[in-house]
């Protein structure tokens, strides 16, 4: 397939529905005219570079397994996939200020509590470790993947679906099912 030029939306359009029948060679011109524009909304929101790449990966990777969904009469192909890298990167906007907000309660936790008994705790977490570790053993092999990234891993509901290679609604139903199995073997109580 020749080069798709930017400027030629309708071909562009076109290279992005021949992706849609899992053509790899109909993927590379689709790949060289949207990267920069996906790259570049991402960096326009995240304003890291490392960030913005990893972005444009993981929308790449999207706009190729999604292609199918792709509908030139709703939008151009530039518009769908900008609007998948803004998505994207107000995700991991969120994802990162949650885990900033964590990490600070931990540390705020911390310095608050000088008057504890640290032998105590680091028992108890030692306990609490090895019966996790024990209840993980419980869980089927999809669903302690699924667990243990997102929860282990700080992964998000989407960012486990690309890595285990399956559909987000999928890793949503595998993480909540392990997750109750963890809660029955750990003997938590509900309310």
């Amino acid at each position: 397939m020749p080069p798709v030029r930017t400027s030629e939306p309708d071909a562009l359009d076109a290279a992005l529905a021949a992706c849609a029948g899992g053509d790899p060679d109909a993927f590379a011109p689709v790949y060289d005219a949207l990267a920069p524009a996906v790259f570049g909304t991402a960096l326009g929101v995240l304003r890291d570079n490392d960030h913005a790449a990893e972005v444009t990966q993981e929308v790449m990777i999207e706009v190729w397994q999604t292609a199918v969904r792709f509908d030139a009469s709703r939008g151009s192909a530039r518009t769908w996939v900008v609007t998948m890298a803004r998505r994207r990167a107000v995700d991991r906007v969120r994802s990162e200020q949650s885990r900033r907000v964590r990490d600070q309660k931990d540390v705020d936790g911390r310095l608050a509590g000088g008057g504890h008994d640290v032998v105590a705790e680091e028992v108890e977490h030692l306990l609490e470790s090895a019966a996790v570790r024990q209840c993980l053993g419980s869980l089927t092999q999809t669903q302690r993947d699924a667990v243990v990234r997102a929860y282990f891993g700080g992964l998000t509901y989407r960012e486990v679906a690309v890595e285990l290679g399956a559909a987000v609604p999928t890793v949503k139903s595998r993480i909540r099912d392990g997750l109750l199995r963890l809660r029955d073997c750990l003997g938590v109580n509900r309310g």
